[in-house]
């Protein structure tokens, strides 16, 4: 088994979704009291956060390097960053290492196809939604139709994000608010619900949704378990 290093802290509040999903999927695969062997580099969010709103994403990209360095370091053989949007970086930072970093767009993607669906929406930070570093690697290498929410909507999703979810904070005035956005969506014309931040499956329940979600904490979680139990 290899050993996933792995950058959390963005928020905690995934990171423990990260960990768990890693554990269980290990005991799932192995059977009997095996577990994951893993390391973690916790980053102070508040830091991250700071810089992500202040546009200093070379700042923040120097913590991401220095994280995964000291991973590699201490014995990973892999490398996850365990939250969607600071996947901005993630090129800079598989530059900075010398075992493989698993993008989170790539078990998500491969997910979506396998579901037969081809349209879907981004919910995530504003970053995530409005910037073209994830969904044009969704668009041009599996060939998928992205779309985001409305101005107005990715405003509350962004929020939300922020001010509850990252702070552990689950509200069912914000899970409605969710559901009102992803019906829209479904109105447009989208078959499939990627949850592109990682705490945003803290809200969202596939139980609640019309057409079927694709949580990416845990479908990262699961490709990182797969990578680490592939000789």
């Amino acid at each position: 088994m290899k050993t996933i290093g792995m950058i959390g802290g963005m928020s905690w509040e995934s990171t423990l979704v990260y960990y768990r999903v890693v554990n269980e999927t290990v005991r799932e695969r192995l059977g009997g009291l095996h577990s994951a062997k893993s390391i973690l580099y916790s980053v102070d969010f508040a830091e991250i956060e700071a810089l992500q709103h202040a546009g200093q994403w070379d700042a923040a990209q120097s913590i991401l390097v220095q994280a995964a360095q000291s991973l590699v370091r201490a014995g990973a053989d892999l490398v996850i960053i365990c939250t969607n949007t600071m996947h901005k970086l993630a090129d800079g930072v598989a530059a900075s290492i010398t075992v493989p970093l698993l993008h989170i767009a790539d078990p998500t993607a491969e997910a979506v196809l396998a579901a037969g669906i081809n349209t879907v929406a981004l919910l995530g930070t504003r970053f995530t939604m409005e910037e073209d570093f994830y969904r044009k690697r969704l668009e041009d290498r599996y060939g998928l139709r992205v779309l985001i929410p409305d101005a107005v909507q990715r405003r509350t999703v962004h929020d939300i994000i922020y001010t509850e979810l990252c702070l552990g904070r689950i509200r069912e005035s914000s899970r409605q608010a969710y559901v009102r956005i992803i019906e829209d969506l479904v109105a447009r014309g989208v078959r499939g619900i990627i949850l592109g931040c990682t705490e945003v499956g803290l809200l969202v329940r596939a139980d609640g949704c019309p057409v079927p979600v694709f949580d990416t904490a845990r479908l990262h979680a699961e490709a990182a378990v797969a990578a680490a139990l592939t000789e």
